[in-house]
């Protein structure tokens, strides 16, 4: 998945090597589009994958696909990402899914947080997006 040419990602040499995410999001005119955050419910309001972090953190990936096409973009778009989660020690997964989704040539920046508590006491992963289409 190659991005838009109205964005470039960049991890200068100067900084320390990260796994699955840039330093640098550059963006050159075009339209931004901000997803709110997205927890694991399905179309229907309904929670997916009670305490199952990998199956919850799918269903907010493809919340977030859902957003973004509704905006007429797709992953390729995407310039930043937050997440917040429960439980670091779900890091691995959350890469995994994330993995599925992103350019992982040229990731999106992050900011990841372990948090107390979201919305609902079932959610163990929330995530935001932050993507740019061309002008």
């Amino acid at each position: 998945m190659k991005h838009p040419d109205h964005i470039q990602l960049i991890s200068p040499a100067t900084l320390a090597s990260t796994p699955g995410y840039s330093h640098v999001a550059k963006v050159t005119g075009g339209q931004t589009i901000y997803v709110a955050g997205q927890v694991a419910l399905d179309p229907s309001g309904n929670l997916v994958g009670p305490g199952d972090f990998r199956a919850q953190a799918q269903q907010v990936f493809e919340n977030i696909k859902a957003a973004l096409a509704a905006a007429g973009a797709d992953f390729s778009h995407v310039v930043k990402l937050n997440i917040y989660l429960l439980d670091r020690s779900h890091l691995l997964l959350f890469r995994e899914v994330r993995d599925r989704y992103v350019n992982t040539q040229s990731p999106p920046i992050n900011t990841l947080v372990e948090v107390r508590s979201l919305a609902r006491e079932e959610f163990l992963l929330e995530v935001e997006a932050i993507a740019s289409l061309p002008a």
